[in-house]
């Protein structure tokens, strides 16, 4: 999504009527919508908006408050985000036990790699927030002593940091559509698998179960389908014939780490948009690695190929 547009998202029960009440309002102040997309998921209605408000016959403070109050009026949760709110983002880290992308995170950060701010380290689990502490980052712990989290105190942390970006690093819990719904196309999550193979848990288990000579990791948008989302990046290893499950950690890690950064590089820097479920990247994309590094290509072979045997019929 390009940043000169603005984004309205709203969250609430599902009813009728709701879409046109927003886009009334929408016309009446002379904006042009320019995307529009919603969905319906266990009750809960979200929809999302880019406009343009460049030419809207009101401000920007009187639309945020037409907006809220028509959200009071219909029980709606109304989110506006205008180009300039922007302009310095801030990233939520979500984290459960694992270290390593939390640490790759706070490394791009301190060596100025992100162009944004670690806001605040959100934890189900408090075992890493010494490293957090480390960084003088806040960390809260929003998990109960079975590590379930609380919804409602996430959400309130995500509004309280101002929250542009959620990053899932290795975060072992699954989000709820009434999260997932407020920051559609911002959260980014790391599988350890090559999705769509393996969703879900223990995918390294169940690479070794299938007997996959290669797997590999892939950072995805996060979607109300369980590890189903949009694919920014993705990066893979061999599989020895004796791998156990900690030979394929030890070789996961480091590139679910790798492939994480490299999926929030290209979010942060607007060189990512999805489109009807599937990610482009934008001109500047020959920047990134998004798959295999341009080394392999040295050893993929080039042929043969289709079409060799019209080729003999035609010089006989």
């Amino acid at each position: 999504m390009t940043t000169d547009i603005t984004e309205i998202t709203v969250i609430g029960d599902d009813d009728t009527g709701l879409i046109a009440r927003v886009t009334s309002l929408l016309f009446e102040r002379g904006i042009n919508i320019e995307d529009l997309d919603q969905a319906v998921r266990d009750g809960v209605f979200r929809m999302y908006l880019a406009v343009d408000t460049s030419e809207m016959v009101c401000t920007e403070e009187t639309l945020r408050e037409d907006l809220s109050e028509l959200g009071d009026d219909l029980g709606l949760d109304v989110q506006v985000r205008f180009p300039a709110d922007r302009d310095s983002q801030q990233i939520a880290v979500l984290v459960t036990k694992e270290s390593h992308c939390l640490e790759a995170m706070f490394e791009a950060w301190a060596n100025d790699e992100l162009g944004a701010d670690i806001g605040v380290v959100i934890g189900n689990h408090d075992d890493l927030q010494p490293l957090a502490e480390h960084y003088d980052v806040p960390f809260h712990d929003i998990g109960d002593e079975g590590g379930q989290q609380n919804e409602d105190e996430l959400l309130e942390l995500l509004a309280e940091y101002d929250v542009d970006l959620i990053v899932l690093a290795r975060y072992m819990r699954i989000l709820s559509p009434n999260v997932v719904f407020r920051y559609e196309d911002r959260i980014i999550n790391v599988h350890p698998s090559l999705l769509p193979a393996f969703p879900g848990a223990e995918a390294y288990r169940q690479a070794i179960e299938e007997g996959v000579r290669v797997a590999g990791v892939t950072a995805h948008y996060v979607t109300t389908d369980l590890d189903q989302g949009p694919i920014i990046t993705q990066r893979a290893f061999d599989v020895p014939d004796d791998a156990e499950l900690d030979d394929m950690k030890h070789s996961g890690q480091p590139l679910e780490a790798d492939a994480l950064l490299e999926a929030v590089k290209l979010h942060l820097n607007g060189d990512v948009s999805v489109h009807r479920g599937r990610t482009s990247v934008r001109e500047n994309g020959d920047e990134y690695q998004l798959g295999l590094p341009d080394e392999v290509d040295e050893f993929t072979p080039d042929r043969p190929v289709d079409g060799i045997g019209s080729v003999v019929a035609n010089n006989q």
